[in-house]
């Protein structure tokens, strides 16, 4: 019997109508932990990030700059920072000449610009590679749940009309009493499908948005790096 009321309405649906109903919520919850999760993920690494672009432009001390781009884990450009800096001047490691010839395997510093140049470049993105797959952990789960919750929404309505069939079947008529716990059960069904692929969807392409942004950021302070590098080696070496 057709039973007014959000609960009454769930209490007349059918065991495949609640299960679907249950898996859908299912994958709700799970998507809107991910969507809070991963915005508190940015919001920080959008953060760190501000800082140690701050941080950068201002320092002087290339050790110092690394000791604090390590206790910004978040940052990706910090992490850019630190695995360049780690590869060509082991921390606490001799001279300034002598680090970069030891960690860049070279004779003389200043042929890093010619010679040791595309190693950094794939040492730069490859670390950026790291940071886009990190930042797009889990969002795989929201891409899943926006294009397979509708269906199974689909599902439940296609449930649904077919109960209501069956029940016209039984009584003999088509009158509102056989048709409306059927078609509830359908309308029930695809509402929930929506309400949870829609949110996730939302999230999944602005956060696509936010990595892009972060990409094109990091890439942009890293070719600046990399220069000021080029200029820093040369230095070293008229000195030396």
């Amino acid at each position: 019997m057709f039973q007014a009321g959000p609960m009454g309405l769930l209490g007349s649906l059918g065991a495949v109508s609640k299960i679907v109903l249950l898996v859908l919520f299912l994958f709700s919850v799970i998507s809107w932990a991910i969507i809070l999760y991963k915005w508190r993920a940015f919001r920080s690494s959008d953060e760190e990030d501000q800082r140690f672009l701050t941080a950068y432009s201002r320092a002087r001390d290339k050790d110092e700059l690394r000791r604090r781009a390590r206790r910004l884990a978040a940052s990706p450009s910090a992490a850019v920072f630190v695995g360049v800096m780690d590869r060509i001047t082991p921390e606490g490691e001799g001279s300034a000449r002598d680090q970069f010839a030891i960690g860049a395997n070279l004779e003389q510093p200043g042929e890093l610009a010619s010679a040791d140049r595309p190693y950094l470049d794939r040492v730069v993105t490859l670390i950026l590679q790291g940071q886009i797959s990190k930042q797009e952990a889990y969002l795989h789960f929201l891409a899943t749940t926006g294009n397979i919750a509708p269906f199974i929404g689909l599902f439940g309505t296609v449930i649904g009309i077919i109960n209501a069939f069956q029940e016209i079947g039984k009584q003999g008529t088509a009158n509102i009493a056989a048709v409306a716990p059927g078609v509830a059960e359908a309308l029930v069904a695809t509402a929930a499908g929506l309400f949870t692929a829609i949110p996730a969807v939302i999230a999944y392409n602005y956060y696509l948005t936010r990595i892009r942004r972060t990409a094109f950021r990091v890439e942009a302070f890293s070719i600046e790096f990399l220069k000021s590098l080029d200029s820093w080696v040369k230095q070293v070496s008229v000195r030396a």
